[in-house]
């Protein structure tokens, strides 16, 4: 079975759940305010007076009045429109070996784009190193028209691998490609969770740093589908409207995206939502520092923990109803027992100190 459904499921459900923030439940707020908005009568298509809302929430908060949001229901949808708004199909999506635009998104980037190529580079942490970004650029297309050419920068925020840029990385980053003339994109599936970590404002984390496009996302954090795509770039909207609507991502029933972006960002719920799955990752950190043989292989600045532990613990732990994945996806549960093997674990809104204690409990038991 295929590594990211190869979960062994047992009787304790979800008291272990600590496999993905996608498998979470939807905020009590976010369902009140879908129900709220399901009554009467409300123009299609983003027309709603609601969207009207959420597009002033969004400039309040990025303290950008120009900046326009998108709504769309998936982040692979947010990822792919943006980037063929930034990159030719004869360019390069620069991003890091093992950025979810690279590794999980079925060729969507490459299919929007028209067929501009990903190139992956290398990083600490699922963060894209600035000289080895900066050496790329300089000997990027040697043969002129024979190459494909400088066209975007992906980057992710928080990290698959659960580490945070900071906003000096961002602004040095975005500088080096700003030389270049390309822009930088920023993947925020859990920009809410980096945002809880860093304690800096979403201003100061996006535009302010060189960041061209984002997607705010959502559906890890509480929603039940809806990532809001913010364009700081004028030029470029008519353009995503465009590419949304072309490549069936326009919702006629768009009240209800703006519904839950309207909730997420009411009195802070977005910022509040990561700030307890972000807890609950450092305790989870904590306690599995005093488990025997168990290492931390990445920092814990977000709502993810990457140990390294026996296979044969994880044996047991999934045999007692503990439900992760192991890290790569095609880690093998079966083999030498005293293997370190990594494994990723999740938390998310709900996530609870009796959850982690229950996990760490049967690490320790004999």
């Amino acid at each position: 079975m295929h590594g990211r459904t190869r979960i062994l499921r047992g009787r304790l459900g979800k008291e272990l759940n600590l496999a993905s923030d996608n498998f979470s439940p939807v905020a009590p707020e976010v369902l009140e305010a879908i129900s709220r908005s399901n009554t009467g009568y409300q123009p299609a298509y983003g027309a709603e007076s609601l969207f009207d809302s959420v597009r002033d929430q969004v400039r309040e908060l990025f303290e950008a009045p120009n900046a326009q949001p998108f709504l769309v229901s998936t982040g692979t949808a947010a990822n792919a429109l943006c980037l063929s708004c930034l990159c030719p199909p004869y360019g390069i999506v620069y991003c890091h070996a093992g950025a979810h635009v690279d590794e999980d998104e079925c060729g969507a980037p490459e299919f929007y784009t028209g067929g501009a190529k990903l190139k992956p580079l290398i990083g600490k942490h699922g963060r894209v190193d600035a000289p080895t970004l900066k050496n790329t650029l300089e000997s990027a297309a040697p043969a002129g028209v024979h190459n494909v050419q400088n066209g975007a920068l992906s980057i992710s925020n928080a990290t698959e691998l659960g580490a945070v840029y900071d906003c000096e990385t961002v602004s040095e980053i975005s500088t080096i490609c700003g030389r270049h003339g390309i822009p930088v994109y920023l993947d925020g599936a859990r920009f809410a969770n980096a945002a809880a970590h860093l304690n800096c404002t979403p201003a100061e984390m996006t535009w302010k740093a060189g960041i061209s496009a984002l997607v705010l996302g959502g559906t890890k954090n509480g929603l039940l589908g809806a990532e809001t795509v913010i364009l700081f770039d004028e030029e470029l909207c008519w353009e995503f409207e465009l590419r949304r609507k072309r490549g069936g991502h326009l919702l006629s029933k768009h009240r209800y995206l703006a519904a839950q972006i309207n909730a997420y960002l009411t009195d802070g719920l977005w910022l509040r939502l990561a700030e307890k799955a972000n807890t609950s990752a450092q305790y989870l950190c904590e306690q599995l520092n005093a488990v025997p043989d168990a290492e931390i292989a990445h920092p814990v600045e977000a709502n993810m923990v990457f140990p390294m532990m026996p296979r044969c613990l994880h044996q047991k732990l999934m045999s007692r109803g503990a439900e992760y994945f192991l890290w790569p996806h095609d880690a093998d549960l079966n083999g030498v027992d005293d293997e370190l093997v990594k494994a990723r674990l999740v938390c998310d809104w709900t996530t609870t100190k009796t959850d982690i204690d229950r996990f760490v409990e049967i690490c320790v038991e004999k």
